[in-house]
């Protein structure tokens, strides 16, 4: 009974981290441009696609097989004899690699080819996301063997996709018409704000079965801590965003208030479990500082990160890391396990932005990456998809929108 009780924990928790996506499509696609949501969500659709097939083949496998000196796995691709616990544990991996692609998604929204970000998809699924896995979270792995901490993915998970997104980032470059000649950074506000709060709200509930079902089973000690933890953290996180822009005079955004949240979920995400109230609480406010901060400075720097992805993903993820070894219950602020868990945060960029940076290269020179100017312009709704998402408002398709034309303006 009680293995049946734990199977229908983990499917139930597939479920939730699943339905994430649904909270994606709706963040990305509200940050987007009502001319290019369309494209936007297509990519997370179709992503997941790609990503499950691509996971099940050859991803697994290499992340939780039979470990080649704590590299890489050997066995276990494209499994077909499987026992209920074993299909339901596949599946529930499955849903972490399609959260760290999908992360990539938004960060390149509004400029990126489809089928050339469905090729990067593909990549990252079958190599860039697996091995990193395998270090973590195989019983072999390198960096699991040197006692890192990683209890639901701050770094497999939330780093990789986070670098794996300034990757494309800098090979695609910034939207037209974000940065003037003199550098001043242009606004881009998104066309639906509610979307991107309903978004915030769906990540936030998927995030009980993103920790929770990586206990593996409802008789854990320390489940009711780790769902506890989850939720504190995004309070604090949203609440640290808050005092930041409040204490330094700045616009009380809400598209911010929400990325700060998110931040403060990615924050506790390392440590869930071995974590209490309290750090969880710290640990989730400076992850929405962080956060805010970050994407204020990013921007700055000439990357164009339509959602913030790398602030709340990548600051957030390797903030939790370090968090996960400063607040280990019980054996606190010890510096060797933080020495561990910052070696684990530099693996992860050391091995996904070259590799991501690569792959970009490649799948730009053989199929190219960026749309072209007119296409950007009218929108990708239009030009890729030959469909608009709100047919009653927009322009007619194929004829040059208002905002189309002041972008045209500004490129001339």
């Amino acid at each position: 009974m009680t293995d049946l009780i734990n199977l229908a924990w983990v499917a139930l928790c597939t479920a939730l981290v699943f339905f994430m996506q649904a909270g994606f499509a709706l963040v990305e696609g509200g940050f987007a441009r009502a001319k290019n949501s369309i494209n936007v969500i297509m990519k997370i659709y179709l992503g997941t696609c790609f990503i499950g097939l691509c996971f099940w083949l050859v991803g697994y496998g290499l992340a939780f097989g039979s470990s080649a000196g704590g590299l890489y796995g050997m066995s276990g691709f494209m499994p077909l004899q499987l026992e209920s616990m074993a299909a339901v544990s596949l599946l529930y991996q499955m849903m972490f690699c399609t959260t760290a692609v999908t992360i990539v998604s938004g960060a390149v929204a509004e400029r990126m080819r489809y089928g050339a970000y469905l090729a990067f998809a593909v990549v990252m699924a079958l190599v860039i996301y697996p091995v990193y896995a395998h270090w973590a979270w195989n019983p072999d792995g390198w960096l699991k063997q040197m006692g890192f901490v990683d209890f639901a993915g701050d770094g497999a998970v939330h780093s990789i996709g986070a670098w794996c997104s300034l990757a494309g980032l800098l090979v695609v470059g910034p939207r037209l018409g974000r940065y003037s000649k003199q550098g001043e950074v242009r606004d881009i506000p998104g066309h639906n704000l509610p979307m991107v709060a309903l978004g915030g709200f769906i990540l936030w509930l998927g995030w009980f079965g993103f920790n929770g079902g990586s206990i593996s089973g409802l008789d854990s000690a320390n489940l009711g801590i780790v769902l506890l933890n989850t939720y504190l953290g995004a309070c604090a996180g949203g609440l640290g965003a808050l005092a930041f822009m409040k204490l330094g005079g700045k616009p009380v955004l809400m598209s911010a208030s929400i990325n700060g949240s998110l931040c403060g979920l990615v924050s506790i995400t390392g440590g869930a479990s071995t974590m209490n109230p309290a750090t969880a609480v710290i640990a989730g406010a400076v992850g929405g500082i962080l956060c805010t901060w970050g994407a204020e400075k990013i921007r700055q720097w000439r990357v164009d990160d339509a959602v913030d992805a790398i602030a709340v993903h990548g600051i957030g993820g390797v903030w939790g890391l370090i968090a996960a070894g400063l607040f280990f219950e019980g054996d606190l602020f010890n510096l060797q396990r933080v020495g561990v868990q910052l070696i684990g945060a530099g693996a992860a960029f050391l091995w996904a932005f070259p590799m991501a940076w690569a792959a970009f290269k490649l799948i730009d020179r053989l199929l190219v990456l960026r749309a072209p100017t007119l296409n950007e312009q009218r929108g990708l709704d239009h030009t890729e998809h030959h469909e608009i998402a709100y047919p009653e408002f927009q322009d007619s398709p194929g004829q040059l929108s208002m905002g189309a034309r002041t972008e045209a303006r500004d490129v001339a």
